[in-house]
């Protein structure tokens, strides 16, 4: 393992890890299934993986000898942006994807085909960006499953998705190609969930250029990286399977006391497999074939 003692000195002195191909920056907000996380997007074929974290977290060894670790404060608002936005700066021309701990990336054909495979088609594509939508994951019996989480009885909705026209700040008509994604736990329960954190779309992979930011709402200021597709066809799109939202319901004590179950009668056992998310329309293969 390679450890940094912070921010800084990672994008000073890790310039190994950033200098091509693809980057995964994991950042761990609590202990929940670090090692699971880890491992899945080091199968995934990513060049290297990074992961920003407390010192006091833990992690296996046999992952602990693959990853960049990196020194961080996860649970400030700010952070994240802040530490996506420093790596785009150091590393122009790589693909970079970042998630949370308890969360795991699933793209079309996924079980054969590497990460690399998959940008560099899409790349072809002349696309710089592409839209992962997070799905809700959650264990079946929250007693059995305080935290929410079970990967191997886990759920997800297999209906309740759905899109709205984003509309521009300043003419208030519909953007080219944009719209905001809503469904599973933050649509379902979302009395809980403030207006501004709904949405479940993600632009989770991007390749970095000099000017480029990430804003606090998973956007960026370059608005054709917040398309979902290109203009002459339909592009491909990702999904991150995600306990983030179960787990942060639960723990929330405006929630956990109101949800004795998460299930309902659109639940179905996630596969852990990219062919159910394909058949449930939850990403799109686009020309990739």
């Amino acid at each position: 393992m390679t450890t940094y003692s912070g921010l800084e000195e990672f994008v000073k002195q890790g310039k190994a890890a950033l200098a091509k191909g693809s980057v995964a920056l994991i950042f761990c907000e609590d202990e929940v299934e670090i090692d699971s996380t880890l491992r899945h997007h080091l199968d995934c074929g990513f060049d290297a993986v990074v992961c920003f974290m407390p010192d006091s977290f833990q992690m296996a060894e046999d992952v602990a000898e693959r990853v960049h670790r990196v020194a961080y404060d996860t649970l400030s608002a700010d952070d994240l942006t802040r530490a996506i936005n420093r790596v785009i700066a150091a590393a122009p021309g790589v693909w970079i994807y970042y998630c949370f701990n308890s969360e795991y990336l699933f793209f079309p054909f996924c079980e054969h085909r590497s990460i690399g495979e998959m940008l560099t088609f899409h790349t072809e594509e002349r696309r710089d960006a592409m839209l992962t939508y997070v799905i809700d994951l959650y264990a079946p019996d929250l007693w059995q499953y305080p935290n929410a989480v079970s990967l191997e009885n886990a759920y997800l909705d297999k209906t309740g998705y759905y899109a709205l026209a984003r509309r521009d700040a300043q003419t208030g008509h519909p953007k080219e190609r944009q719209l905001d994604f809503y469904g599973g736990l933050r649509w379902r329960f979302e009395e809980h969930i403030p207006q501004a954190r709904r949405k479940i779309d993600r632009i989770g992979l991007f390749k970095a250029k000099p000017g480029l930011t990430l804003r606090a709402d998973h956007t960026f200021n370059d608005d054709e990286y917040n398309t979902y597709s290109c203009e002459w066809h339909h592009s491909l799109t990702a999904a991150i399977c995600s306990f983030r939202t179960a787990k942060a319901l639960k723990r929330n004590p405006g929630s956990t006391f109101d949800i004795e179950s998460y299930r309902w009668h659109n639940s179905v056992p996630f596969e852990w497999h990219s062919g159910q998310l394909l058949d449930l329309g939850l990403m799109e293969p686009g020309q990739w074939f």
